[in-house]
């Protein structure tokens, strides 16, 4: 993205923008301080106890003509009749911490438009997990534990992988164990991996251009990371990126390169446990990844993943997630070392409820962009600064082989001189086809509101999408973005091998409003018919993707889309018709 200077900021951003923002600091230090009371007054250890409660407990045994009993035994009994020479004190000893369920992690979200796997019992499928099984015709008794997800994409953050199956002393043996889960003691542990892909793009018209450029290139990224903690009360937690490119014809854009940066860098905190949960600080360079990814997600389909800076607290139960933060978003300089964004303040509040039925989930949120870069413009194409208020809901689930989610959204606030009233709809239903190879059918419909009269009259109704996982939803040559905008659209999948997923898409896109613009993937406005004479439809896009998972650690993603132009594409920039191919090879450990 290209960044502008602009003017020295107006009265009102340079006065009660940051009175707001200092209030909602003061706010969240005045939560965070009776937090941490409610948590000092709530404080119990247990002093007696018929077995150790704690992962650090002591107790006293003596050992009796070979026979070892806790004090808290009936010794009376079983010291009768013996004699002084039978009887050998063993000093009192420290219980090793237990890390079989540590560290925590947080699971990745299911997304909308799933796709379920085929079961382990799935009888018309050889027991081959991978493209490895199959060449060496390894068939699994059980299906066997794959701490990332066997696709070539993966939004999960790397603190999130567990890991923890390693504590399992018969677990399967892999090359990189040595590398995790080193225990320095009883208290330490220390952890370390990584990834490197490779990515071969061809494009043809995809940034519609009026020339019709086509464009072709090469991406790499390597990350690799470090993790300690001290049993579960401190954790830090360090990410390197080097994100680069070559052979592209045209300019790259930012989300192509970073080179040599921090991806996450972090300490966490544990501050209490309850109900069955516990509750963490985290200060520091982190990515955010949350509910369906329409908001906020770490954008795995880019070269350089979305990240951002500041401080989350998070307490998870196994009924209830709940996570605040406040964060700025990461400003990529390829030849520099990042730095955040301070003129743009991410606030936000995330509740997850977690029904008994696996993969079911309620999500509910609070959302808050406070944006100071003055480039908002609103009645008259006046400039000023933005507040922007995101509350919504959303529930995914699924009933005997049906599949749906639904997901509102709801925006106020100020954008420069304008109010803001817009809002978003997401809704979809699938269905678990009961034959061969596993086929799944969605129709969906997603919602953006635009605005008929823009920069006009005193409200902005345009949505704006925050920071989302678009490719996903909007289709991946990345030329619609959710704002202003309806998509009708359809999915359809198949597993042809347990370990190959065949994923197909169908879009047909609307301009919400004909009078504003055309948003991509990364929200920036591209082509606009101020008097609506070029109708609504934008076109029609297919999307094929084709994944083999390798092994444990190796994924080849294939892909290929295009657009066909609407009325609208075809008036606003004639002779486009947008295509891409792209391979991806995956390699994480």
């Amino acid at each position: 993205m290209n960044r502008h200077k602009h003017p020295a900021s107006s009265l009102l951003a340079t006065t009660i923008i940051p009175i707001r923002i200092h209030a909602i600091s003061n706010i969240v230090g005045w939560r965070l301080k009776s937090l941490m009371g409610t948590v000092i007054l709530g404080l119990a250890f247990p002093i007696f106890a018929d077995t150790p409660t704690t992962d650090n407990s002591t107790v006293s045994v003596i050992k009796i003509a070979g026979k070892t009993n806790t004090l808290l035994d009936d010794v009376s009994s079983a010291v009768t009749n013996v004699s002084k020479s039978d009887v050998e004190a063993i000093p009192e000893s420290k219980t090793k911490f237990d890390w079989t369920k540590l560290p925590p992690v947080t699971k990745a979200p299911r997304p909308g438009v799933f796709v379920v796997p085929p079961g382990p019992d799935a009888a018309e499928y050889p027991k081959h997990w991978s493209f490895w099984d199959f060449v060496t015709q390894t068939e699994r008794k059980t299906k066997p534990i794959q701490p990332y997800a066997p696709f070539a994409l993966q939004t999960t953050p790397a603190f999130d992988i567990d890991f923890s199956y390693l504590e399992n002393p018969d677990h399967e043996k892999d090359l990189f164990d040595p590398l995790k889960r080193i225990h320095l003691g009883d208290d330490v542990l220390l952890s370390f991996g990584g990834q490197f892909w490779y990515r071969y793009v061809n494009e043809t018209d995809s940034r519609l251009n009026a020339a019709g450029r086509d464009n072709s290139f090469h991406l790499t990224r390597l990350r690799f990371h470090m993790d300690l903690w001290y049993q579960d009360k401190i954790r830090f937690f360090g990410e390197f990126l080097d994100a680069r490119h070559w052979g592209n014809e045209l300019v790259p854009l930012g989300i192509d390169r970073n080179q040599t940066d921090m991806l996450n860098i972090f300490a966490d905190v544990k501050m209490f446990e309850a109900k069955g949960g516990k509750a963490y600080v985290r200060v520091g360079r982190q990515e955010l990844t949350y509910g369906s990814q329409r908001l906020i997600s770490s954008l795995d389909w880019v070269n350089t993943r979305r990240t951002f800076q500041g401080v989350k607290t998070f307490w998870h139960t196994p009924k209830f997630n709940l996570d605040a933060f406040w964060v700025r978003p990461m400003i990529t300089e390829w030849r520099k070392f990042d730095q955040w964004d301070k003129k743009r303040d991410f606030v936000g509040l995330w509740g997850t409820y977690k029904p008994e039925k696996k993969g079911d989930a309620a999500d509910f949120y609070f959302l808050a962009l406070l944006d100071n870069r003055n480039n908002s413009r609103g009645q008259g194409m006046v400039l000023g600064d933005s507040e922007i208020y995101t509350i919504g809901s959303r529930y995914i689930g699924t009933y005997e082989r049906f599949l749906y989610e639904l997901e509102g959204m709801y925006q106020f606030g100020n954008f420069s001189n304008q109010d803001i009233s817009a809002g978003a709809v997401a809704v979809g239903g699938g269905y678990r086809i009961p034959l061969p190879l596993n086929p799944q059918f969605w129709l969906r419909y997603d919602y953006a509101s635009g605005d008929d009269n823009l920069g006009v009259g005193g409200t902005r109704n345009t949505f704006n999408q925050l920071f989302p996982f678009g490719n996903y939803y909007m289709g991946w040559l990345d030329r619609v973005g959710r704002q202003n905008i309806h998509d009708f659209n359809a999915q359809f999948s198949f597993h042809p091998q347990r370990w190959l997923t065949f994923i197909s898409q169908y879009h047909r896109y609307y301009l919400a409003s004909k009078t504003d613009f055309l948003y991509n993937a990364g929200g920036a406005p591209t082509l606009r018919d101020p008097t609506g004479a070029s109708g609504s439809h934008v076109g029609d896009e297919i999307d094929f993707r084709f994944n083999v998972h390798v092994d444990r650690h190796q994924d080849v993603l294939v892909g290929y889309s295009k657009m066909w132009a609407g009325t609208f594409m075809k008036a606003t920039r004639p002779g486009v018709n947008p295509d891409l191919f792209y391979v991806q090879y995956n390699f994480r450990f």
